[in-house]
C-alpha cells in the first residue's frame, strides 16, 4: 500500500478565506496530494477570481487542485477536477463530463449505504466527513469509523476529514486510510500552516506501515 497522504481543504469564502500566500505556506510544509478549493455556496461570479490563484499555487507545488461548489467553473480555472458532495446524481454527472482526464471526488457519505452507492460509480475517492460542520478538536467519530471500514474493504481510496488534533493522522495511516484531509487544523494552527502540514506528515510517518 502507498503511504497515506494529505489533502487540504481551502475555503475561499466566509470569515477566514484562504489566500494564495497562506496556501503557498502550507504547501511548503511537506507532502500534499491535493487541495480542495471550497467555494461552498459562494456567488458563481465571485468564484473564478478567488479560486484561480489557488489552483495555480497548488499545481505549482505538485498538488492536484479540485473545486468544490461551482463545478462549472472548474474548467475555466483549469482545475484538475471537482469535489462533489451534493448527491449521487451530481457525482454521476461530473464523472460523465470529466472522465477520463479529470478527477472526480465524491463526498457526503454519512452512512455505509451512502458510501457504497457512491463507490459503485467508481469516483477517484470517497470523502468521509462533513464540510458543513465546524471543526472540533477531534474528528467526527462517524467519519473516522466509516473511513477505516471503507479502506479495509474497497479499492476506491478513502479520504477522512480530521479536526484540529493532527495526531489523529497516525491512527488513520496505521489503519490504511489512503488520504487524510485537513481544514481548520491547518489554517488555525498556532504555529502556522507550514508547521501544521509538517506535523501531520510526521504523524502519518509514525503510523504508516509499508506493505
Amino acid at each position: 500500500m502507498d503511504r497515506t497522504r494529505l489533502v487540504l481543504v481551502a475555503p475561499i469564502f466566509g470569515a477566514e478565506p484562504v489566500s494564495p500566500a497562506r496556501l503557498e505556506s502550507a504547501l511548503a510544509g511537506g507532502d500534499v496530494a491535493a487541495v480542495i478549493i471550497d467555494a461552498g455556496d459562494g456567488e458563481p461570479e465571485a468564484v473564478q477570481p478567488l479560486a484561480a490563484p489557488l489552483v495555480e499555487v497548488a499545481q505549482a507545488a505538485g498538488a492536484a487542485a479540485l473545486l468544490r461548489g461551482d463545478s462549472r467553473a472548474a474548467g475555466r480555472i483549469r482545475a484538475d477536477g471537482v469535489h462533489v458532495d451534493t448527491d449521487v446524481d451530481e457525482v454521476a454527472s461530473a464523472l460523465k463530463r470529466l472522465r477520463p482526464n479529470g478527477i472526480v471526488g465524491a463526498g457526503g457519505a454519512v452512512t455505509r449505504h451512502a458510501a457504497m452507492e457512491l463507490g459503485e460509480l467508481d469516483p477517484d475517492y470517497v470523502f468521509f466527513g462533513r464540510l458543513d460542520r465546524p471543526d472540533t478538536d477531534t474528528a467526527e467519530p462517524t467519519a473516522i469509523s466509516l473511513a477505516t471500514w471503507w479502506a479495509e474493504l474497497f479499492e476506491v481510496p478513502a479520504v477522512a476529514l480530521l479536526g484540529l488534533d493532527l495526531a489523529e493522522a497516525e491512527d488513520l495511516a496505521a489503519a490504511g486510510v489512503e488520504f487524510v484531509a485537513l481544514r481548520d487544523g491547518v489554517w488555525r494552527h498556532p504555529e502556522g500552516p507550514a508547521a501544521a502540514v509538517s506535523q501531520a506528515n510526521a504523524a502519518i510517518e509514525a503510523g504508516w506501515v509499508p506493505a
